[in-house]
């Protein structure tokens, strides 16, 4: 099952950035925009799965420690290996506007999760009304990126380029999402159960075994668009990826189940913020993640990785 995920995972990823980068041309609009929304959303959905088949069976350290493992894999993993493949350019719009928006989710998953600290609560618990929140700043997020589209698409040329169709593109980017979703639900459930056989704890294997299994889309996806030079997309399906699986994953995950929170997770939760901080400072460095940043990423998801192991 590992080796047949793996490969639907590398593969559907080629025709997943193949087809997304088609459907931006037609539709006139900034391949970044494509990496926030289409791609984002797709990779998300492994995530969205886990988390809330784990919240309604219960496991909520599983559904919390997916989102925030998952973020941290993304930020450090992800990007740093693509960076260290092919350097990412990184638009003055990401710095602004997109990166900043992944902190104030992160950021307001602190605030909404912190019930003991903030509000005198017996316990620390991602409520309905908590999730209604997260989804509200979803939708102020997507509001934007619509707004953001359409003005651009008044400033693109129609696409010449006879060999880019809607029928061939689209059917490529679904099949491509279908492949990574199938490919990362295979690897989840055998690496999960090899996790457990081996006595590892639910916030540990959340963290860390669910998180890269699930992540492994937006790995993959940003690994191959660095490869074809899609910067773009390759930035922009992380950062995008990051407010999802706050916004929506969680959002849909609490609405559905209320989440208890492991106190232990807020370690996470601040490492998590510090590393968006972080990606907004390499990215406001020249414009662009180099190898050297990347490299850096890279080795502080080993350290992590290590610190979790140890505290469990």
């Amino acid at each position: 099952m590992l080796i047949i995920g793996f490969i639907l995972l590398v593969k559907g990823a080629d025709w997943f950035v193949d087809g997304s980068a088609n459907i931006a041309q037609l539709l006139r609009v900034p391949p970044i925009l494509i990496g926030l929304t289409i791609v984002a959303l797709g990779t998300s959905a492994p995530e969205a799965t886990v988390s809330i088949i784990a919240a309604i069976q219960g496991t909520a350290d599983v559904a919390v420690g997916n989102v925030v493992g998952s973020n941290i894999f993304n930020i450090t993993m992800v990007v740093g290996i693509a960076a260290i493949i092919f350097p990412l350019q990184v638009k003055n719009e990401m710095i602004v506007k997109q990166i900043p928006f992944a902190l104030l989710a992160a950021l307001a998953l602190l605030a909404l999760t912190a019930d003991m600290a903030f509000q005198g609560s017996a316990a620390n618990i991602l409520s309905r009304s908590d999730g209604f929140i997260l989804f509200l700043f979803l939708s102020i997020f997507m509001y934007y990126i619509i707004e953001v589209g359409l003005k651009s698409r008044k400033e693109t040329k129609a696409i010449t380029d006879p060999n880019v169709k809607w029928g061939k593109s689209t059917f490529i980017t679904l099949l491509g999402l279908a492949a990574i979703i199938v490919g990362g639900q295979f690897v989840v459930s055998s690496a999960t159960d090899i996790a457990l056989a081996l006595g590892m704890s639910e916030a540990l294997i959340g963290l860390t075994v669910v998180a890269i299994g699930t992540s492994l889309p937006e790995l993959v996806t940003s690994i191959s668009a660095a490869r074809k030079k899609e910067s773009e997309i390759a930035i922009g399906n992380v950062v995008g990826s990051c407010i999802f699986n706050v916004l929506f994953v969680l959002g849909a995950t609490s609405l559905i189940s209320p989440l208890s929170i492991n106190p232990v997770i807020f370690t996470d939760i601040w490492i998590m913020i510090v590393l968006t901080i972080l990606l907004l400072i390499f990215s406001r460095t020249s414009f662009r993640i180099g190898r050297k940043e990347g490299a850096v990423l890279f080795v502080m998801y080993i350290i992590y990785t290590v610190y979790i192991i140890i505290r469990n």
